[in-house]
């Protein structure tokens, strides 16, 4: 199948260059801080021409590598049960391919149609995902049941579909999940919910790899500035109000939610 990895067919410009390292690092940034850093990485993609699948195929690759370079800071508080961990990676794996593969099917047109509704959706999620797994987890016991444990595998299986396609917004899907089996320890929660991701993401990354997805010189570019811009803000932006750079995340996804929804359907 051929993929549209450029609309535009011309050589990657300085000025490009540096919107795309300096869209990469604030993204690699907001996901190592608070999450959200697609709503960045993704519209400069598009806007310095790449084609729509690629766009997003590429910022999968850039921000998964920026946030694994930054996800040491949960390790040690990565202690989960293997009952839980197990079934919740294997359908992460089975999702995140299943997703990414029906990227690779889906036209840049229809892509692009679908894509503000899942601008709103992680938009969404990302501003009220706090509230939704506080609700949850108010009303479940500490102990995770087998039943538990396979509603949480079905629910991630739905997640990792989501995330190989497009990706916003899985953080608190998968919070919200794991809240759901019954964990009550945020840095617990947010160590299993940077390994679910990155599995996710990674598959993706991995399948885009291999079917020719990837915007190579772009994603280059990009990938460097998530990894600098993932590594200074896992050390360094913890010091900002959480508040501010939630705001700022939720103010971004609003206008790109705006934007594509005019793109997509202005002219229909």
């Amino acid at each position: 199948m051929h993929l549209s990895i450029r609309d535009k067919k011309t050589a990657l410009t300085v000025p490009q260059g540096v919107f795309l390292f300096a869209a990469g690092a604030l993204g690699g940034a907001l996901n190592a801080v608070a999450g959200g850093g697609s709503f960045v990485a993704f519209p400069a993609l598009l806007f310095t021409g790449v084609g729509a699948v690629a766009a997003n195929a590429t910022n999968t690759l850039a921000l998964w590598v920026g946030v694994t370079a930054s996800g040491g800071a949960y390790r040690k508080h990565l202690n989960i049960s293997k009952r839980v961990m197990i079934p919740l990676i294997a359908t992460s794996i089975v999702g995140g391919l299943l997703g990414a593969l029906l990227l690779i099917k889906t036209p840049p047109n229809t892509f692009l149609r679908v894509l503000p509704w899942l601008l709103l959706a992680a938009t969404l999620l990302f501003a009220f995902g706090k509230h939704l797994t506080g609700r949850i987890s108010a009303g479940i016991s500490h102990d995770s049941s087998n039943a538990a444990v396979t509603g949480a595998s079905i629910f991630e299986l739905l997640v990792a579909i989501y995330g190989g396609y497009f990706g916003g917004g899985i953080g608190i899907m998968n919070l919200a999940m794991l809240a759901a089996v019954g964990m009550t320890d945020m840095h617990a929660m947010n160590a299993l919910k940077v390994v679910l991701g990155g599995v996710i993401n990674g598959v993706a990354t991995f399948t885009f790899i291999a079917t020719g997805a990837i915007a190579w010189r772009e994603g280059a570019v990009m990938t460097a500035g998530a990894v600098i811009g993932g590594y200074f803000a896992a050390h360094y932006a913890q010091r900002l109000p959480q508040s501010w750079i939630r705001a700022f995340v939720i103010v971004i996804g609003s206008a790109m939610t705006v934007y594509f929804f005019v793109r997509a359907y202005a002219h229909t």
